[in-house]
Order: C-alpha cells, then sequence, then structure tokens
C-alpha cells in the first residue's frame, strides 16, 4: 500500500521531484497508503520512452498474433492479482467488498483475453478493387496512447483502454486519479510480468495540472479520457490546439423508464440497488426514474421501503451494499445537490442525509427523491451519489421517450414492461449509447459502450474498442505488385 517508484516505460523508478501523495480511506479518513507524486519531468521521461519504443521498437511491429500472446499472458497475470485488486480499492475508493470483485475486477483478465483474441482475427490489412484501380487499406496503431482513469473504477476503466490499445500496437502512458491510484500498480505489475517490451507502458498517479502536461505533450498521439463532462470539455478543447486524437467517455443522468403495465414489486429492488451500486457513483446509474403518474405513488412508497433496507457501512463488510462517497467534497457535493432538490420542492421520501452509527467516513444515506421534476437542476446534473430522483409522467410511451431524451447527457437508460417487445419499442427512440430492457444489458466485452451529446466521443469495448485506436490508410498498388 506503499509505493515509492513509478512505473516508467517498463521500470520502477523513484519520482523527479521527489513528492509523495497520501491515499485516504473514505471508510476511516486516515492514509491508508502512498504514491509517488509523479510531475512534469516524469512524464517527460515517460512519454520519451513511449515514444522510442513506438517509433523504433519491437510492439507496433510485431504480427497481431505475437502481442496477443503476450495479452493473454497479461490476462493470466490478472487473474493471479483478482483478490489484491478488488480489496486495494476497498480501501483507496471505499468500494463495498461485495461488490468489488465484479465493479473491479470482472472485467480486467477477460478483456485482455477478448482483445487477444480480437487481434488475430481482426482484418488489418485489405486489399480492395475497382476497375483497374487497386489499393491496400492498412488499419494503423494510432501512436503513443495518454490513459487517463478515474478513481470510482480505477482499474476496469484503465483496462478498457490500455486492452485494446496493445492489441493495436500502441504504446501507453497511463495516468489514474490521485484518489485511487494504488490499484494501477498491480496492473503494472501484471504487464510487466507478462513481458510487455520496455517503453510500452507507464503508470504515473498525478493530479490536474500533471494531468494537463500529458494531454498537451507533443510526443503524444492520443487522449482517452473517462471522467466528468467538465473534464472532459477541458480535454477536448487542449486536443483541439494540435487536433490530437480524442475519445471522451463522460457523464450521464441516464432514465428508466416505467411503462404503466410494469411490476413495480418485481422491478423497483433492482432499480433501487443498481443507483446504489459503488454508492451511486457509477456514471451510466439510472438516476432518473419516469414512471406513469397512475403508479407513481405505490412505485416511490416501494422505492423509500426499499432504500431503507440497504445496508450502510464498513466497505470491508460483505453485509454493505453502499459504502462511502470517496471524499468529503464528493459527500458535501451530494448534500449539495440534496438540498437543491428540496428547495425546488422536491420531496426528501427517504434518507437525505447521514446514515446514523457511522460518526467517521464520507457517508450519504441512500436517497429517494419524489415530486421532481425533470426541469430542476437534480434531474439535469449529474450527482455521482446514492440519490435516484422519481419522475412523473402523463402521456404514455411517447412522453416517457421525451422526458428520457430531454438530457443534455446520453449514457446509458433503460426500459422495463411486462411486454418486452413494447420495452424494446421504447430503448429503439432513447438518444443514449447503451439501453437495457427489463435489466438485461448486452453482453460485455463484445458490444460497444459510450455516449451521445454531451456523454462522449467514441466507443470503448468490442470491435469499436480496437478501432478506436487505430488509424485507416490507403496505399496504391501498381499492376506489377499483382
Amino acid at each position: 500500500m506503499h509505493r515509492r517508484d513509478l512505473f516508467i516505460g517498463g521500470a520502477w523508478t523513484p519520482p523527479a521531484g521527489g513528492g509523495y501523495l497520501d491515499v485516504i480511506s473514505p471508510s476511516t479518513e486516515s492514509a491508508v497508503g502512498s504514491v509517488p507524486d509523479a510531475t512534469a519531468p516524469d512524464i517527460d521521461r515517460a512519454v520519451t520512452a513511449a515514444r522510442t519504443a513506438f517509433d523504433t521498437g519491437p510492439w507496433p511491429r510485431m504480427t497481431p498474433a505475437e502481442r496477443a500472446d503476450i495479452l493473454d499472458r497479461a490476462a493470466n497475470e490478472l487473474r493471479q492479482r483478482t483478490d489484491a485488486i478488488a480489496g486495494v480499492t476497498v480501501d483507496e475508493m471505499g468500494c463495498a467488498i461485495s461488490q468489488a470483485p465484479q465493479a473491479q475486477t470482472g472485467l480486467t483478465a477477460v478483456l485482455f483475453d477478448y482483445y487477444a483474441s480480437l487481434a488475430r482475427e481482426y482484418e488489418f490489412e485489405r486489399v480492395v478493387t475497382s476497375g483497374a484501380r487497386r489499393g491496400l487499406v492498412t488499419r494503423e496503431p494510432s501512436g503513443v496512447v495518454a490513459i487517463i482513469v478515474p478513481w470510482n473504477a480505477p482499474v476496469t476503466l484503465a483496462c478498457w483502454k490500455a486492452a485494446p490499445a496493445l492489441a493495436a500496437g500502441c504504446s501507453v502512458v497511463i495516468k489514474p486519479a490521485p484518489e485511487a491510484p494504488l490499484s494501477n500498480f498491480l496492473l503494472a505489475e501484471a504487464l510487466e510480468a507478462a513481458g510487455i517490451p520496455d517503453g510500452v507502458v507507464s503508470v504515473l498517479p498525478a493530479g490536474r495540472e500533471t494531468g494537463e502536461h500529458l494531454v498537451t505533450h507533443p510526443g503524444v498521439d492520443k487522449v482517452a479520457f473517462t471522467g466528468s463532462t467538465a473534464a472532459g470539455k477541458r480535454i477536448m478543447s487542449l486536443c483541439g490546439n494540435s487536433v490530437k486524437r480524442v475519445s471522451l467517455e463522460l457523464g450521464g443522468k441516464s432514465a428508466a423508464v416505467l411503462l404503466d403495465d410494469v411490476d413495480v414489486a418485481g422491478v423497483i429492488p433492482r432499480i433501487v440497488h443498481g443507483g446504489m451500486h459503488l454508492s451511486g457513483q457509477v456514471c451510466g446509474a439510472h438516476t432518473r426514474v419516469l414512471v406513469p403518474r397512475a403508479r407513481y405513488g405505490e412505485t416511490v412508497e416501494a422505492a423509500a421501503a426499499d432504500a431503507a433496507h440497504v445496508t450502510v457501512g464498513d466497505p470491508h463488510d460483505p453485509a454493505t451494499l453502499v459504502g462511502p462517497l470517496v471524499a468529503e467534497r464528493q459527500r458535501d457535493r451530494v448534500e449539495g445537490y440534496i438540498k437543491l432538490a428540496a428547495d425546488a420542492g422536491a420531496r426528501v421520501a427517504f434518507g437525505g442525509g447521514r446514515p446514523p452509527g457511522l460518526p467517521r467516513g464520507w457517508y450519504v444515506q441512500p436517497t429517494i427523491l419524489a415530486d421532481v421534476d425533470n426541469s430542476m437542476r437534480v434531474a439535469r446534473e449529474e450527482i455521482f451519489g446514492p440519490v435516484l430522483s422519481f419522475i412523473p409522467y402523463d402521456g404514455g410511451d411517447d412522453e416517457a421517450a421525451a422526458i428520457a431524451n430531454d438530457s443534455p447527457y446520453g449514457l446509458a437508460g433503460g426500459v422495463w414492461s411486462s411486454d418486452p417487445a413494447r420495452a424494446l419499442g421504447v430503448a429503439r427512440r432513447l438518444r443514449t449509447g447503451s439501453v437495457s430492457v427489463n435489466g438485461a444489458y448486452p453482453p460485455f466485452p463484445l458490444v460497444p459502450f459510450g455516449g451521445f451529446k454531451e456523454s462522449g466521443l467514441g466507443r470503448e469495448l468490442g470491435t469499436d474498442g480496437l478501432e478506436n485506436f487505430l488509424e485507416p490508410r490507403s496505399i496504391g498498388l501498381p499492376p506489377e505488385l499483382g
């Protein structure tokens, strides 16, 4: 839990500035570890190593199958570290241990498996013809990729980017968030043990200023970012100055649409528990619950009753569903939104405060807000906490779809109905990157994930995730090349 060196280009190296960041447990408010605080000189060393590895090293010049063999080994190394990664996230960001194996490691090794397999079968080159003309179309790696990941699922989201980037032949510089940096050092150890060539991978935790140095570094060809929409807009503007490639997976304010034939008793526990996953700190959480007015009273009552039985407490306790928020500022933010909602006329049907019996730690009660209008800030802005807003509608499926789409975001959503075909029809009308029907989410990692509107640019996972790190190139073929 105490790291003294950065992982720069395949070597463990002391930080240039000599500074270290304490990692604070959200449940105890005490330091549980420390990591080097990367500064601009460290970024320069990492990018130089990545640039050299890409421009003259073996990694992008290996065959896809050769890279795939190393990715297979990386998957095996990650499997050996599954429990360790999950355990570290409990301490560094307060993830409940009941959720950590799935939320923090469920899509790590399997992603490396998937992209190793895809690299072996993907058509990186093809010949096209048109009459007497012939061309060779190739898919080339993007180059040096800056990977910037948030604190809520630090290793998972790093793997969402690193696995396809490495499969494509890119070299990567990973910058974890300073709130939860420890687990990504375990990812570095796994990639080192797998035999990734020198220079291809670096891991450097740092704050915003150092992150901007990485984003604007002239040696970086592409930035892949997951985080807030505000930060994504800043990164996009910085990348625009040099027309640098950028992919962004940003915030959301996703709607769960309940149709009038829904089984409230069966559906509400799934919606409430889903909204409380990772203490509500999930960009794709369905935090706006749209309910037909004729079913509204019973639905809110059921949600409040279910939220009252959600276990809040020590994230190390297997019985806990909702642990603390990642930081005191995050708790303040969530509490501020609850007050804004009440001031705007919403009703707190359950929760709204701090749970009793937990004097230490940054906890907020699971909260159900009723009588919410879609124009309220609590329905427009991402809260990132265990808060669900219940919004009534009157006009049937048409109005429900319109309200769901009336958002600056478009990341995820869901539709619930006793008639799956009807639910699918409404799901097709939602302007959002992914939609679940009756809780059925498409199978990872085969399908793309990303958002419309202010929820981002580009897609991760699936074939789209690989192509996110490839550039198409065409080469004209003269007749003598056959």
